[in-house]
């Protein structure tokens, strides 16, 4: 067996080296080996408490920063940020025990920027407090490379990769989060943020992490997270398969593909926070209801110029489910579905606190076995402007069922070629419900079948 300096020095010349799991004294695999050894210290120096010697640890950090190296080097990083670099930090050798030490080291010097090895793999086997790496309370860039990932053991406990806790900011750039697994109950299988965290993720992927019996597989928001360039796959959990949102969230350029939940949200499931997601895709994320998108107790939800395709829900709303605040803008909701209600859209009101604005988008080619092919509005008010909602199928409804006291008004937008098992290919309205159709804007209801209206004034049947 190599002696443990060797294997170091192994792993950061081989580049495809995986090393092997570390298994830790009896000492270390109490959680909470690592405080103990940082109360009252100011100038912090590795022990063999953490398994590796002190140098290549203390090393893999460097010196605290000054006031006059941090004036001196902020406008080189904002230079490189603009240029789309990640900032230089110091590199991590590929051995779990020497990131460990490096993020304690971090935490303890108020932040840090770490370079991990390239073609490396972190394989965690040690539970810290419900998570494989300390919890991140400062400052912390991790830089990734091609096929750098961090791994949770399969043979090991439950604990998910990391936990971002109070005033921890943490920043991901080119990783591979995966494996993560929480006890059941605990949010978060991949990456959990606690409120006043933050996390930016960017050129990264967020894969195979299960939170069970909980909220978020990938990620649980609980505090800011921004997700850019990145992908989020293959997820589980009870809801927000990809992500669950509590707090604030920003999407861009996202890839939501095969997450999975029993609950509402396969791709994402915001309850009480502010969701915004743009230039984004959802694809064969599968719920209970709202299989791309579940928004529910109030949440505040934008998206933008984003595709929701071959989602499915075993309920509810196939595409986006909605008992919050909606504003949905240049999207494309098709070939979505949901046996109950809702193929493509599901907007409800229960506590009076629900709107929905759709503009620039189309809807089609959405299916249900019951009411709603495209769209359907329970109780809430819905605004349609310059929008296209063309070949959904449904019971009743092809295109939109509006029920119970709700409002329907649209504005320049096409409800075409529809089918409607039962009734109302193109629109039906309850008696108790209001569909505004605007038809001088340049609003038509046409080509739908076993016909166009049901209950909608102004409307051809």
């Amino acid at each position: 067996m190599p002696e443990r300096g060797k294997e170091s020095d192994t792993a950061m010349t081989n580049p495809h080296h995986k090393p092997e799991p570390v298994h830790p004294s009896p000492r270390r695999a109490k959680s909470r080996w690592w405080s103990a050894g940082l109360a009252g210290v100011t100038g912090l120096a590795l022990t063999t408490t953490v398994g590796i010697a002190a140098t290549p640890a203390a090393d893999a950090v460097g010196p605290a920063p000054t006031s006059a190296d941090r004036q001196h080097n902020e406008g080189k990083n904002d230079n490189k940020e603009e240029k789309g670099k990640t900032p230089e930090g110091t590199p991590v050798p590929c051995n779990t025990d020497a990131l460990i030490a490096a993020i304690t080291l971090a935490n303890a010097r108020g932040g840090a920027v770490l370079d991990l090895a390239k073609d490396c793999t972190y394989l965690l086997t040690t539970d810290i407090d419900g998570a494989g790496l300390p919890a991140i309370t400062t400052p912390i860039t991790l830089n990734g490379g091609k096929h750098t990932t961090i791994e949770r053991a399969a043979a090991t406990d439950q604990f998910r990769i990391l936990t971002v806790n109070t005033g921890g900011d943490l920043t991901l750039n080119k990783l591979t989060i995966t494996g993560g697994q929480t006890a059941p109950g605990a949010p978060g299988g991949g990456i959990l943020v606690n409120p006043g965290g933050e996390l930016t993720a960017k050129h990264s992927e967020f894969v195979r992490n299960i939170a069970t019996f909980s909220n978020g597989g990938g990620i649980a928001n609980l505090g800011t997270t921004t997700v850019k360039d990145s992908t989020v796959s293959r997820n589980t959990a009870a809801a927000g398969g990809g992500i669950f949102n509590s707090g604030l969230l920003t999407g861009e350029e996202v890839q939501f593909t095969d997450n999975g939940v029993t609950g509402f949200g396969g791709g994402i499931s915001t309850q009480g926070g502010t969701t915004e997601v743009r230039e984004s895709t959802f694809i064969r994320n599968r719920a209970l209801g709202g299989a791309g998108v579940g928004d529910s107790g109030g949440a505040h939800t934008t998206i933008a110029r984003s595709t929701f395709t071959n989602n499915s829900a075993s309920a509810l709303g196939g595409g986006i489910f909605i008992d919050g605040q909606l504003i949905l803008r240049e999207a494309t909701i098709t070939n979505n579905n949901a046996p109950t209600q809702g193929g493509g859209v599901v907007i409800q009101d229960i506590a009076g606190e629900s709107s929905a604005v759709i503009e620039d988008t189309k809807i089609s080619n959405n299916t249900t076995a019951g009411g709603g092919g495209g769209i359907i509005n329970v109780f809430a008010p819905l605004v349609l402007r310059d929008s296209t909602i063309e070949g959904n199928q449904a019971d009743t409804g092809g295109g939109l069922l509006n029920l119970f006291n709700s409002t329907s008004t649209l504005f320049n937008t096409a409800v075409v070629k529809n089918i409607a098992v039962t009734d109302g290919g193109g629109i039906f309205n309850d008696p108790t419900g209001m569909v505004i159709l605007n038809s001088f804007t340049g609003t038509v209801v046409i080509k739908n079948r076993p016909n166009n209206c049901v209950d909608v004034p102004g409307c051809p049947g």
